[in-house]
C-alpha cells in the first residue's frame, strides 16, 4: 500500500457524532476533544484566532482525551468565502490550452458556494446528473484565513494565514460549455462547472501556518484507484501564497476562516479525455497535509 507524505504532528478538524460537529486535534489517524471551555466548532475557533492562538501553539495532543470511532466532518464548516485560484501552475496552463501560453498569468479566481460544495474525507460525492458531466480531479492546496484584512500587501500577506488545508476541486468539464447561450460571451458557464454539491472535499484537517515551514515546497499527488495522475511540487505555484492572498485581499475583504485554494498542477482528466464514474476512488496527498480520500457516487435518484 502506498504510504503518505510526511504528515504534520497534528491538525485542527472536527468530528460528528449524534450530538452534531465538535472541535477535535487529529494526530496521525487518532481525533482528540478539545478541552472544556475551547470553541465547539472550527469556525468559532477560527473567529477567535487571535485569542485562542497561543494555546494552539503550545498544544500537545498526548494530553487530549482520544475520541474513539470518530467520524471525520470537513474540518471547515463552513467558511464564509471559498476563493479559488485558476490557471496557477504553467503546466497545469499548457495541458489545458494545447500548450498556447503567453507571458505570466496574473492571478485570478472564481468562487464556489461553501455551505453546498464542501465536503470532509471519506465522502461519497454524486456524479452531476446531466448527460455528459465530465467530472475530473484537481488535487490542490487550501490557504486557510487567520483574520479580517483587505488590500494586504504581499510582504504581509502570510501573517494573515491560520494554515493549510488539502482539496480536491472537482470540475464537471462537460457542463462548461452551454449550447444553447444567448451570445458567445455567455457560453462559459462557471456555476454547473464548479458549484455543484459536494464539488470541493476538504481535509482531513487544517494544519496550522507554523507546522508548515515553506508552503511552497510541498509534494502534491492525485491518484484515482490508486492510478497516479497528477505529482508535483508547490514550488511549481506561478503566484506564491502572499500573492494570492493579497491579490485576492483587494477587492475583497477576506474573513476569519475564508479558504483560497491555490491551483491545480499538470495531470487532470481532461486532455486525455479521462473522467470520473461511479465507484471511482480519488486520493490527494499534499506532504504536511495529509490524506484526502474520496468516493465518486451514482448521480442522485440513480
Amino acid at each position: 500500500m502506498k504510504t503518505s507524505p510526511s504528515p504534520a504532528p497534528w491538525s485542527i478538524a472536527q468530528y460528528v457524532d449524534d450530538d452534531g460537529t465538535h472541535l477535535g486535534i487529529l494526530a496521525g489517524d487518532v481525533m482528540h476533544a478539545v478541552p472544556s471551555g475551547w470553541p465547539a466548532t472550527s469556525a468559532e475557533l477560527f473567529d477567535r484566532w487571535g485569542e485562542w492562538r497561543g494555546a494552539l501553539v503550545d498544544l500537545d495532543p498526548s494530553d487530549l482525551v482520544v475520541v474513539p470511532g470518530a467520524t471525520l466532518a470537513a474540518p471547515i464548516t463552513y467558511p464564509r468565502k471559498l476563493i479559488c485560484a485558476g490557471a496557477n501552475y504553467s503546466d497545469h496552463l499548457a495541458e489545458m490550452s494545447d500548450g498556447k501560453v503567453v507571458g505570466r498569468p496574473a492571478p485570478w479566481f472564481f468562487l464556489k458556494p461553501p455551505t453546498t460544495t464542501i465536503v470532509g474525507p471519506d465522502a461519497h460525492v454524486p456524479l452531476p446528473g446531466a448527460p455528459d458531466p465530465n467530472l475530473d480531479w484537481e488535487a490542490e492546496m487550501g490557504v486557510v484565513i487567520a483574520d479580517r484584512c483587505v488590500n494586504v500587501s504581499v510582504d504581509s500577506a502570510l501573517d494573515h494565514v491560520a494554515g493549510y488545508v488539502a482539496a480536491n476541486d472537482l470540475s464537471a468539464r462537460g457542463l462548461f460549455f452551454r449550447d444553447d447561450a444567448i451570445a458567445p460571451p455567455f457560453a462559459s458557464d462557471w456555476y454547473a462547472h464548479k458549484a455543484l454539491d459536494g464539488l470541493c472535499p476538504l481535509g482531513p484537517g487544517v494544519v496550522p501556518a507554523w507546522l508548515v515551514p515553506d508552503p511552497e515546497a510541498l509534494s502534491i499527488e492525485s491518484r484515482v484507484n490508486g492510478v497516479t495522475k497528477q505529482r508535483s511540487n508547490t514550488s511549481r505555484l506561478i503566484a506564491g501564497v502572499a500573492e494570492l492572498v493579497a491579490a485576492a485581499s483587494r477587492d475583497v475583504t477576506l474573513e476569519p476562516g475564508d479558504v483560497i485554494l491555490t491551483g491545480t498542477p499538470a495531470g487532470v482528466g481532461m486532455p486525455r479525455g479521462e473522467f470520473l464514474r461511479p465507484g471511482d476512488t480519488v486520493t490527494v496527498d499534499i506532504e504536511l497535509l495529509g490524506r484526502l480520500t474520496t468516493t465518486i457516487a451514482p448521480p442522485r435518484g440513480a
